[in-house]
Protein backbone atom coordinates (compact mmCIF):
# COMPACT_ATOMS: atom_id res chain seq x y z
CA UNK A 1 0.00 0.00 0.00
CA UNK A 2 1.01 3.62 -0.53
CA UNK A 3 0.95 6.95 1.26
CA UNK A 4 -1.68 9.11 -0.43
CA UNK A 5 -1.71 12.86 0.12
CA UNK A 6 -5.00 14.62 -0.57
CA UNK A 7 -5.06 18.38 -1.04
CA UNK A 8 -8.61 19.48 -0.28
CA UNK A 9 -11.31 18.72 2.26
CA UNK A 10 -14.54 18.49 0.25
CA UNK A 11 -16.73 15.62 -0.90
CA UNK A 12 -14.28 14.05 -3.34
CA UNK A 13 -11.44 14.27 -0.82
CA UNK A 14 -13.65 12.48 1.71
CA UNK A 15 -14.76 9.83 -0.78
CA UNK A 16 -11.29 8.97 -2.09
CA UNK A 17 -9.68 9.28 1.34
CA UNK A 18 -12.29 7.05 2.93
CA UNK A 19 -11.91 4.32 0.32
CA UNK A 20 -8.11 4.53 0.45
CA UNK A 21 -7.92 4.28 4.24
CA UNK A 22 -10.42 1.40 4.28
CA UNK A 23 -8.15 -0.79 2.14
CA UNK A 24 -4.94 0.05 4.01
CA UNK A 25 -3.39 3.07 2.33
CA UNK A 26 -1.87 5.72 4.59
CA UNK A 27 -3.79 8.96 4.05
CA UNK A 28 -2.56 12.51 4.60
CA UNK A 29 -5.05 15.38 4.35
CA UNK A 30 -3.98 18.95 3.57
CA UNK A 31 -6.24 22.01 3.39
CA UNK A 32 -6.02 25.77 3.58
CA UNK A 33 -8.37 25.37 6.55
CA UNK A 34 -6.52 23.27 9.18
CA UNK A 35 -9.74 22.61 11.10
CA UNK A 36 -11.36 21.10 8.01
CA UNK A 37 -8.25 18.99 7.40
CA UNK A 38 -8.36 17.65 10.96
CA UNK A 39 -12.08 16.95 10.72
CA UNK A 40 -11.65 15.05 7.47
CA UNK A 41 -8.70 13.05 8.84
CA UNK A 42 -10.87 12.05 11.79
CA UNK A 43 -13.70 11.12 9.43
CA UNK A 44 -11.37 9.04 7.26
CA UNK A 45 -9.94 7.31 10.33
CA UNK A 46 -7.44 4.45 10.10
CA UNK A 47 -4.64 6.69 11.32
CA UNK A 48 -5.12 9.40 8.70
CA UNK A 49 -2.94 12.42 9.40
CA UNK A 50 -2.89 16.09 8.45
CA UNK A 51 -0.11 17.95 6.73
CA UNK A 52 0.71 21.64 6.55
CA UNK A 53 -0.84 23.32 3.53
CA UNK A 54 1.85 24.47 1.10
CA UNK A 55 4.53 22.15 2.51
CA UNK A 56 5.74 19.18 0.45
CA UNK A 57 3.20 16.35 0.77
CA UNK A 58 4.33 13.10 2.42
CA UNK A 59 2.82 10.91 -0.30
CA UNK A 60 4.34 10.18 -3.68
CA UNK A 61 0.77 10.19 -5.00
CA UNK A 62 -0.94 13.55 -4.52
CA UNK A 63 -4.63 13.98 -5.26
CA UNK A 64 -5.64 17.50 -6.28
CA UNK A 65 -9.11 17.60 -4.73
CA UNK A 66 -9.81 21.31 -4.86
CA UNK A 67 -12.07 23.15 -7.33
CA UNK A 68 -10.51 24.00 -10.66
CA UNK A 69 -10.95 27.69 -9.86
CA UNK A 70 -8.40 27.25 -7.06
CA UNK A 71 -6.17 24.44 -8.28
CA UNK A 72 -3.66 26.45 -10.32
CA UNK A 73 -2.93 28.75 -7.39
CA UNK A 74 -2.61 25.70 -5.12
CA UNK A 75 -0.14 24.01 -7.46
CA UNK A 76 1.89 27.20 -7.75
CA UNK A 77 1.90 27.66 -3.97
CA UNK A 78 3.28 24.15 -3.42
CA UNK A 79 5.83 24.79 -6.14
CA UNK A 80 8.86 22.52 -5.91
CA UNK A 81 7.16 20.65 -3.07
CA UNK A 82 5.38 18.76 -5.86
CA UNK A 83 8.58 17.96 -7.76
CA UNK A 84 8.80 14.27 -8.59
CA UNK A 85 5.27 13.63 -7.35
CA UNK A 86 2.48 11.83 -9.19
CA UNK A 87 -0.39 14.32 -9.32
CA UNK A 88 -3.89 12.99 -9.85
CA UNK A 89 -6.04 15.76 -11.32
CA UNK A 90 -9.71 15.19 -10.48
CA UNK A 91 -10.87 18.71 -11.39
CA UNK A 92 -13.37 19.91 -13.96
CA UNK A 93 -12.87 23.41 -15.44
CA UNK A 94 -16.59 24.11 -15.83
CA UNK A 95 -18.33 27.37 -14.92
CA UNK A 96 -20.92 27.62 -12.17
CA UNK A 97 -23.95 27.30 -14.47
CA UNK A 98 -22.47 24.29 -16.29
CA UNK A 99 -22.48 25.91 -19.72
CA UNK A 100 -18.85 26.66 -20.55
CA UNK A 101 -15.28 25.67 -19.79
CA UNK A 102 -12.98 27.97 -17.86
CA UNK A 103 -9.88 27.09 -19.85
CA UNK A 104 -8.53 28.76 -23.01
CA UNK A 105 -9.96 27.31 -26.22
CA UNK A 106 -6.61 25.78 -27.15
CA UNK A 107 -6.10 24.12 -23.76
CA UNK A 108 -7.81 22.06 -21.07
CA UNK A 109 -7.68 21.73 -17.31
CA UNK A 110 -5.10 18.99 -16.94
CA UNK A 111 -2.77 20.78 -19.37
CA UNK A 112 -3.04 24.02 -17.40
CA UNK A 113 -2.14 22.09 -14.25
CA UNK A 114 0.82 20.49 -16.04
CA UNK A 115 1.96 23.96 -17.10
CA UNK A 116 1.84 25.19 -13.49
CA UNK A 117 3.46 22.10 -11.89
CA UNK A 118 7.18 21.32 -11.67
CA UNK A 119 8.50 19.87 -14.92
CA UNK A 120 9.28 16.49 -13.35
CA UNK A 121 5.83 15.99 -11.81
CA UNK A 122 3.64 13.38 -13.51
CA UNK A 123 0.04 14.42 -14.23
CA UNK A 124 -2.74 11.86 -14.59
CA UNK A 125 -6.39 12.78 -15.01
CA UNK A 126 -8.74 10.51 -13.06
CA UNK A 127 -11.97 10.43 -11.02
CA UNK A 128 -13.36 13.60 -12.64
CA UNK A 129 -16.43 11.92 -14.16
CA UNK A 130 -17.63 10.38 -10.87
CA UNK A 131 -19.81 12.26 -8.37
CA UNK A 132 -18.48 12.08 -4.81
CA UNK A 133 -21.56 10.36 -3.36
CA UNK A 134 -21.48 7.65 -6.04
CA UNK A 135 -17.76 7.09 -5.46
CA UNK A 136 -18.20 6.92 -1.69
CA UNK A 137 -21.00 4.36 -2.02
CA UNK A 138 -18.80 2.05 -4.09
CA UNK A 139 -19.86 -0.79 -6.41
CA UNK A 140 -23.54 -1.47 -7.05
CA UNK A 141 -24.73 -4.98 -7.71
CA UNK A 142 -21.19 -6.32 -7.69
CA UNK A 143 -20.18 -4.19 -10.69
CA UNK A 144 -17.19 -1.91 -10.07
CA UNK A 145 -17.42 1.74 -10.97
CA UNK A 146 -15.35 2.82 -13.97
CA UNK A 147 -12.65 5.44 -13.46
CA UNK A 148 -11.41 6.96 -16.72
CA UNK A 149 -7.76 8.02 -16.74
CA UNK A 150 -5.47 9.87 -19.14
CA UNK A 151 -1.78 10.68 -18.96
CA UNK A 152 1.48 10.68 -20.87
CA UNK A 153 3.58 8.43 -18.64
CA UNK A 154 2.99 4.68 -18.85
CA UNK A 155 4.51 4.10 -15.40
CA UNK A 156 2.45 6.88 -13.87
CA UNK A 157 -0.76 5.51 -15.36
CA UNK A 158 0.13 2.01 -14.18
CA UNK A 159 0.54 3.34 -10.62
CA UNK A 160 -2.77 5.21 -10.79
CA UNK A 161 -4.49 2.13 -12.24
CA UNK A 162 -3.13 -0.02 -9.39
CA UNK A 163 -4.37 2.55 -6.86
CA UNK A 164 -7.81 2.61 -8.49
CA UNK A 165 -8.00 -1.19 -8.52
CA UNK A 166 -7.01 -1.29 -4.85
CA UNK A 167 -10.15 0.76 -4.11
CA UNK A 168 -12.36 -1.84 -5.79
CA UNK A 169 -12.84 0.30 -8.90
CA UNK A 170 -12.06 -0.38 -12.57
CA UNK A 171 -9.49 1.85 -14.31
CA UNK A 172 -10.20 2.60 -17.97
CA UNK A 173 -7.21 4.08 -19.80
CA UNK A 174 -8.36 6.67 -22.35
CA UNK A 175 -4.89 7.48 -23.70
CA UNK A 176 -2.45 10.38 -23.54
CA UNK A 177 -2.92 13.49 -21.41
CA UNK A 178 -4.57 15.25 -24.36
CA UNK A 179 -7.52 12.89 -23.79
CA UNK A 180 -8.09 14.64 -20.47
CA UNK A 181 -9.90 17.27 -22.52
CA UNK A 182 -12.39 14.58 -23.55
CA UNK A 183 -12.71 13.37 -19.95
CA UNK A 184 -13.51 16.93 -18.88
CA UNK A 185 -16.22 16.94 -21.55
CA UNK A 186 -17.45 13.65 -20.05
CA UNK A 187 -18.23 15.55 -16.87
CA UNK A 188 -20.19 18.07 -18.93
CA UNK A 189 -22.01 15.11 -20.50
CA UNK A 190 -22.88 13.82 -17.02
CA UNK A 191 -24.24 17.25 -16.09
CA UNK A 192 -26.30 17.39 -19.28
CA UNK A 193 -27.76 13.93 -18.69
CA UNK A 194 -28.54 14.80 -15.09
CA UNK A 195 -30.32 17.99 -16.14
CA UNK A 196 -32.22 16.86 -19.22
CA UNK A 197 -32.60 13.08 -19.13
CA UNK A 198 -31.90 11.24 -15.88
CA UNK A 199 -33.21 14.08 -13.68
CA UNK A 200 -31.31 12.92 -10.58
CA UNK A 201 -27.68 12.43 -9.51
CA UNK A 202 -27.70 8.75 -8.60
CA UNK A 203 -25.87 7.47 -11.68
CA UNK A 204 -22.41 7.19 -13.19
CA UNK A 205 -20.98 6.93 -16.69
CA UNK A 206 -19.39 3.56 -17.39
CA UNK A 207 -18.47 1.03 -20.06
CA UNK A 208 -20.32 -2.20 -20.78
CA UNK A 209 -18.10 -4.82 -22.41
CA UNK A 210 -20.17 -7.02 -24.71
CA UNK A 211 -19.12 -10.55 -25.46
Amino acid sequence: MSTISIIGSGGMAAAIGGLAAKVGHTVEVMSRNPAKARALAEQVGAGATTGTFGVAPAGDIVILAVPYSAVLDVVKQYGEGLAGKLLIDITNPINSDFTEFLTPEDSFGAQEIANAAPANADIVKAFNALPSHILAAGPVGGRPLDVFIAGDGARAKARVSAFIESLGLRPMDAGQLTMARTLEHACMLWLGLMTHSVKHTNFSIGVSLLG
